[in-house]
């Protein structure tokens, strides 16, 4: 299971999705042993799902080689992150699981952005009331 996350994390997959998802979808050609089970396109990052048969490759080579190229085809400078997320799936019920968090992903994605951003109202506003309380308490007390 990978993760990888474009630069920044400024949502070029928008404009460039087409171009990401034919060269996704040519790895199997371009390396042998190598499929595809399940993927999905975000704006600023994707998740893919390979499945390696007695490939030559590492997972490092074919996430490299995938950059390169959609780097190069969209003459995009920087396009990805330097690096990626990886776990290797162990058993079917983890599997499942991975594929539920992938498809459900797009419509999480509208919803942790509205959480993020209420979370960070209300840290602030807890943070404030911290501080307000630190500061008092450090006052001297009556002489």
């Amino acid at each position: 299971f990978i993760t990888i996350c474009t630069a920044s994390r400024k949502p070029l997959l928008i404009e460039h999705k087409d171009i990401v998802e034919s060269i996704l979808k040519n790895i199997p050609l371009r390396f042998s042993g190598v499929e595809i089970d399940y993927f999905t396109i975000m704006p600023d990052h994707l998740h893919i799902i390979f499945v390696l048969n007695n490939t030559q490759n590492t997972i490092g080579e074919i996430i490299r080689s995938f950059k390169a190229l959609v780097t190069k085809t969209t003459g995009r400078k920087p396009f990805w992150e330097w690096n990626y997320y990886d776990h290797v799936i162990r058993n079917e019920e983890a599997l499942f699981k991975i594929r539920k968090y992938i498809q459900d992903n797009p419509e999480k994605e509208k919803y942790d952005i509205e959480k993020i951003y209420k979370d960070v109202t209300e840290r602030r506003r807890m943070n404030a009331t911290a501080t307000e309380r630190i500061t008092t308490s450090d006052e001297p007390k009556g002489k």
